[in-house]
């Protein structure tokens, strides 16, 4: 009888374990909720965000139809980037962005190298960014001064939104990037 107890007991708390690594969620309305106890920590961001991942769509929230975005990321233009897979392993949070969109100005199969991780500026109101640097050929990440910073707004281990604010001429806009988990 002991050993069936704790046989359950043990179950259960692996549940518990298993329930509180994948889910992260994150008000879908731009970021907008105060900090403290609304959203997941960055710890908690990073280990959710490990894995590869689909980019499916970028979206347009708050910027007219006529503004035009060039590229993102000063990479490619958005078109691009959807198909891509992002590697974002843990450990030293080297990954990889790999294009997978034909075009005029799409370099189908490309991989970019990238160092991510989640930045926590432990202040009111401002919630974890995913940040990532380019990293070329020859480069060490440490020597590279430039990166890049998504808003974190959802995520429930399986879909994944961030935001990119684009600055406007009255005020900002933000690009919607929609991804899927990709299963190994």
């Amino acid at each position: 009888m002991r050993k069936h107890i704790l046989s359950v007991v043990a179950m259960i708390a692996a549940v518990f374990v298993v329930a509180s690594c994948g889910a992260q969620k994150r008000p879908t309305n731009g970021g907008s909720a105060s900090g403290g106890s609304n959203g997941p920590s960055a710890s908690e961001w990073r280990n959710g965000l490990k894995g590869k991942w689909v980019l499916n769509s970028v979206d347009r929230e708050d910027i007219p139809a006529a503004y035009t975005i060039k590229n993102i990321l000063d990479e490619a233009p958005v078109d691009c980037f959807i198909g891509s897979v992002w590697n974002l392993p843990g450990g030293n949070y080297k990954g990889s962005i790999t294009f997978n969109a034909s075009g005029t100005l799409c370099a189908d199969g490309a991989v970019r190298t990238i160092v991510w991780s989640v930045y926590d500026a432990n202040t009111a109101g401002v919630h974890p960014q995913f940040q990532l640097k380019k990293v070329y050929s020859g480069e060490k990440a440490q020597n590279v001064t430039s990166g890049y910073r998504l808003d974190l707004s959802y995520s429930d281990g399986q879909s994944l939104v961030m935001r990119m604010p684009i600055p406007l001429d009255n005020g900002t806009g933000n690009l919607v990037f929609n991804f899927t988990r990709v299963q190994d």
